[in-house]
């Protein structure tokens, strides 16, 4: 590939291009993934879905230029097809096998009332009341697979609220990857004095604000010089998460997300960091809903500067 060419595909895809454009543009790679993933599904063992991710978004020594780009490409198709994977059995563990997927009257009227203000706009999730309808609703399965197309992957309960605005008190805080800025909303209303940020690269299914603020992580990151940083379901493998460990002001980083490791997040960049301390906050993600996401919230705090 021309270096012209070449400087214009990594452009190209720092637009976060959909699955679908990524196959047109690269059908080759896609034939690749395709086949492997279709070995893997067919064997049946989750880990190797699991290590072939890792795999292909691990940096391969002394590889070229070309190889490279197809290797990242490769690894962008796969996370997006585990994703579509994951909700299209989501979809078929519904029950639904032919006919528009939907609630009955009743549990939609119930899932409505409790997570959100109209239409999909969400709102603060009582819990008290969740405990007590939720276990009403036998149609459980059906809401993840109606809402996540339009950018939604989870819910966040009044209480979750209270707990993030107690941690951030008055210092700047930033959301990143803020999609249509629901959680910042949530904790403006709480008193946080925030900004949220997004790169807008999800239009086809996120209806932005024009306060959500279009930046890359990067570029918010050096405009803002936050103290704390909060991000909700980061994509699998994304490449911007690092800026956050390498932007000195920020003390403490907020990631919601999942148990499961593969579904979010860039681990590499986790573990690989040495700055900051990491744990699982197992009362937050108590907090976070529903719970059979089995949501998780992760917590890094930035390491204290040794004592001479």
């Amino acid at each position: 590939m021309k270096q012209a060419d070449y400087a214009k595909t990594l452009e190209w895809l720092k637009t976060n291009p959909s699955l679908d454009e990524l196959c047109a543009r690269f059908p080759e790679e896609w034939a690749r993934v395709q086949q492997d993933i279709s070995a893997i599904v067919e064997r049946g063992v989750a880990e190797e879905l699991k290590a072939y991710l890792e795999r292909l978004s691990a940096r391969t020594p002394q590889q070229n230029r070309d190889a490279a780009l197809s290797q990242f490409v490769r690894s962008r198709m796969a996370h997006e097809s585990v994703k579509k994977l994951c909700l299209s059995t989501l979809a078929a563990d519904t029950g639904v096998k032919k006919g528009k997927l939907r609630f009955n009257w009743l549990n939609g009227f119930i899932a409505q009332r409790l997570l959100f203000a109209r239409g999909l706009e969400r709102k603060p999730v009582s819990l008290s009341w969740f405990r007590l309808l939720w276990p009403l609703v036998w149609q459980k399965k059906r809401l993840m697979p109606l809402v996540q197309p339009k950018g939604i992957y989870c819910f966040y309960s009044r209480e979750l609220i209270e707990a993030l605005a107690g941690m951030i008190e008055s210092r700047n805080c930033l959301e990143i990857g803020a999609g249509d800025g629901t959680l910042t909303r949530f904790l403006k209303d709480s008193g946080v004095e925030l900004t949220a940020t997004d790169n807008h690269g999800w239009s086809q299914a996120v209806q932005y604000p024009e306060w959500v603020a279009k930046l890359d992580a990067r570029e918010a990151l050096a405009a803002y010089a936050p103290e704390v940083v909060i991000c909700s379901w980061p994509p699998a493998q994304n490449d911007f998460e690092r800026h956050v460990f390498d932007t000195p002001s920020v003390q403490l980083y907020i990631v919601i997300g999942s148990r499961h490791q593969f579904a979010f997040g860039n681990w590499k960049d986790y573990l690989r960091q040495s700055v900051f301390d990491l744990e699982e906050d197992k009362r937050l993600g108590a907090l976070v809903l529903p719970p059979e996401l089995e949501p998780a919230v992760y917590v890094f705090r930035r390491k204290l500067p040794a004592s001479r």
